[in-house]
């Protein structure tokens, strides 16, 4: 009998939550309008230099195909993606041609995982490579549409088709301020072709990675597409300075710098009484690094008093070391009409990164800097992870009541046999 009542009492329980709703009536009526669907185009470098055999073992070209097939599987199904190649067909010594050689692969669009893989399947390095044309014929397939658009260049090795530089390229598209971002990844990079690659990735506000291996080139694709997936914010290009004086003013945003080795790097962010700040920061080691390093992301005043730290370090072979900080302001006693000042936090960014003596250290290594600032919260939110009410303790009640339901519901059931069986 105690057995049904406790059972009795979980359904009333079920029951009442249910009847409650896990999610807020209202719910369904403030659902954002669908947004449209992110745009990614995979360009390719299958020019005769693909085929060093440098990369664990296995040509450049063999690498890149693994790494493409990897990064297929793993796409989201919302993000239309495209590939487009650059030196993948024309073998002669004609330089009008060769540099024309770029064509779209693969159209942007829903993704058909098979028959993209199948068509990379069949390219086999051959020619030249014209970067510059290639990010133009990109540029021109994602045109179109309002959703997140996203180009990653990987290649091997700099453009042979001057005078049309790709530097100046990329920053011909960010000049039609259409927010299409590049995003370079150097295969075995010289130094020429780093340079190069990292200018692109600059005019757009992009990222540009060093890879060194086949399992780095398939992390670093999917982490880009999943970016554009869901794009936390557009990276706005900023430099830091050597002083908190001479920082840059920063608002709630995705920043990208570049940072030298054992640099300190400033910028500044008004806090308004009542907010929080919350900073993070990434320092990518794009290139060959000393074991034993760290980075510190220092919150001080004006006046140089350190107010919260936050810091990570590491040994040994890392792609991205990241930090973060969190500093509450107090809200001010409302006395008065006028609207009380903000604080000015610096905010402080340092490594301790070393490079063998072989390794260039300029430029600087890619950072990227998160600034979020929201309303400090006076008592606990009123929103918890089901939705529900004002946050968990409406759970609580929701189950004492369902067990206090079901444990009456229990003994009136009992009472009613009881009196049947007399009768």
């Amino acid at each position: 009998m105690i057995k049904r009542i406790w059972r009795a009492a979980g359904v009333g329980g079920l029951l009442v939550a249910l009847a409650a709703g896990p999610f807020p009536a209202h719910a369904a009526a403030d659902e954002p309008a669908a947004k449209e669907a992110p745009k990614v185009e995979l360009v390719l470098d299958v020019s005769g230099s693909m085929r060093a055999r440098d990369i664990d073992g296995r040509s450049r070209m063999l690498a890149a195909k693994r790494a493409f097939n990897e990064v297929l599987d793993a796409t989201p199904d919302e993000v239309r993606l495209g590939i487009r190649t650059l030196g993948a067909n024309y073998r002669g010594e004609n330089r009008k041609r060769g540099c024309e050689d770029t064509e779209r692969l693969y159209p942007v669009g829903p993704l058909d995982r098979t028959e993209a893989k199948t068509a990379v399947a069949t390219l086999a390095p051959t020619g030249w490579t014209p970067i510059g044309p290639a990010l133009l014929g990109a540029a021109d397939d994602l045109e179109g549409g309002d959703a997140s658009r996203r180009i990653v260049l990987i290649t091997d090795g700099e453009d042979t088709c001057a005078p049309l530089d790709p530097c100046e390229v990329a920053r011909e598209i960010a000049a039609k301020g259409t927010h299409l971002v590049v995003d370079t990844l150097g295969l075995i990079p010289d130094a020429k072709t780093r340079e190069q690659l990292v200018c692109i990735a600059e005019a757009t506000g992009g990222t540009y990675t060093s890879v060194q291996h086949t399992d780095e080139l398939s992390g670093r694709v999917k982490q880009l597409v999943d970016r554009a997936a869901d794009p936390a914010a557009t990276p706005v290009a900023t430099e830091g300075a050597d002083r908190c004086a001479d920082a840059p003013g920063l608002k709630a945003g995705l920043y990208t710098d570049r940072e030298r080795f054992g640099e300190h790097r400033w910028y500044r962010v008004d806090v308004a009484p009542g907010q929080e700040l919350r900073a993070s920061v990434s320092v990518g080691a794009d290139r060959a690094v000393n074991n034993d390093y760290g980075v510190l992301l220092r919150a001080v005043t004006t006046h140089g008093r350190e107010i919260v730290r936050g810091s990570e370090a590491g040994d040994g072979r890392t792609d991205t070391i990241s930090t973060g900080l969190r500093y509450p302001k107090a809200p001010q006693d409302a006395q008065g009409s006028e609207e009380p000042p903000a604080e000015t936090v610096c905010l402080q960014v340092s490594n301790s990164f070393s490079a063998p003596a072989s390794v260039k250290t300029t430029p600087g290594m890619p950072l990227e800097l998160t600034v979020d600032l929201v309303d400090s919260p006076d008592e606990p939110s009123d929103v918890a992870a089901f939705g529900l009410g004002r946050g968990w303790w409406m759970l609580g009640v929701l189950v004492l009541t369902g067990l206090l339901a079901g444990l009456l519901w229990g003994w009136i059931t009992r009472w009613r046999i009881t009196v049947w069986r007399t009768n």
